[in-house]
């Protein structure tokens, strides 16, 4: 009986990791690119246990020993960009310029949650110089009211559909609006901020539809809204900086193929996973909630905060505007084959 089910469970494991390379928008072929953390823990727990019992097995047990082995081998490689032992693509700074530093704050709210004080009192603790949530509706709108008196400077969308948004920004906005990229109800925001020193830096700030059955059985919209805002931040001159719940994992294909065409760098890499969600079940936790900038900053630091009360933990980055770090921060290009394909996603419809 044991032997069965471990069998079974190292072939499912094998299948989770080759669905991903299928690049269809059908969710089911999607959702296994996020517990890539997940899959290797596992495989690993599987391997081990067939190491010790059945090392000496059939001809089929030698051949999944193998294939986990492969397996664990590869999951590794995928994963070690995200730890400590993986290459930073944005240096680090210990002493801030406080006219070029750049705070921000991001939250998934969860809409249905009511523990606004949560977010007042680590928004105090913080201190961000721009805050985004998320899942915001009329009711959060009248809750976060009284951060206008310290953030003058705001956008809203309040929507009751799960995917209202709030920005809220102590430094000045100039041309900013809310925008419907790809479908009506789902906003994003585009905003200069400018910073103490004078400098305007681009932000985008997007939440698409994650790719499950209770929202959207295909990943289609949400690949071209990231994909729609790569090229857009291509194109700009000076800094930028794309944030929210992008509901995509770091290392999908997707978010390489927008790091790519966009130029954008993640934080994360090299210094950790930075779980967002979910808040509640510690061993299903993916890096949704994201901070992507371009090649003239450097990093003052990065935090997962405590929750409150959302099934996404919040996500803290301080950045700092830096023309020359552009010299040593990496350097993602796209080819003319991701640039087709990312063409391709974006000009693609949802029911191609």
């Amino acid at each position: 009986m044991l032997h069965d089910v471990l069998f079974g469970l190292g072939l499912f494991l094998i299948l989770a990791t080759l669905i991903p390379f299928i690049r269809h928008d059908f969710w089911i072929f999607r959702v296994f690119e996020y517990p890539r953390l997940q899959k290797l823990v596992v495989n690993l727990l599987v391997l081990i246990c067939f190491c010790f019992l059945y090392a000496d097995g059939t001809v089929w047990d030698i051949s999944i020993l193998a294939a986990l082995a492969a397996n664990l081998i590869y999951l590794i490689y995928l994963i070690l960009p995200f730890t400590k032992l993986g290459r930073k693509q944005i240096i680090g700074i210990k002493n801030a310029d406080q006219s070029h530093r750049l705070r921000l704050f991001i939250a998934n709210v969860f809409q249905d949650n009511r523990n606004d004080a949560a977010y007042h009192k680590l928004i105090e603790e913080c201190d961000p110089d721009v805050i985004l949530m998320v899942e915001t509706n009329g009711w959060w709108a009248k809750q976060m009211g009284p951060l206008l008196n310290r953030y003058p400077h705001h956008l809203s969308m309040p929507l009751e559909n799960t995917y209202g948004m709030l920005l809220y920004s102590r430094l000045h906005i100039v041309d900013g609006s809310v925008t419907f990229l790809v479908k009506e109800d789902i906003p994003s925001i585009e905003a200069t901020v400018i910073l103490p020193s004078g400098q305007p830096v681009q932000l985008f700030c997007l939440h698409p539809e994650p790719p499950v059955p209770q929202e959207n059985p295909r990943s289609t919209e949400r690949d071209k809204e990231i994909l729609l805002v790569g090229t857009k931040a291509k194109e700009m001159k000076g800094p930028v900086v794309v944030m929210g719940d992008l509901n995509d994992v770091a290392w999908s294909y997707t978010t390489e193929l927008f790091s790519k065409v966009s130029g954008l760098l993640d934080p994360r890499r090299g210094r950790g996973f930075f779980n967002s969600f979910n808040a509640k079940y510690f061993f299903l936790r993916f890096p949704l909630d994201h901070i992507f900038c371009s090649r003239d900053f450097a990093l003052g630091g990065i935090t997962r905060l405590s929750s409150c009360g959302s099934d996404h933990f919040p996500m803290y980055v301080e950045l700092q505007y830096s023309p020359a770090a552009i010299v040593v921060n990496e350097k993602p290009e796209a080819d003319t084959e991701d640039m087709a394909l990312a063409q391709e996603k974006i000009e693609k419809e949802a029911d191609d």
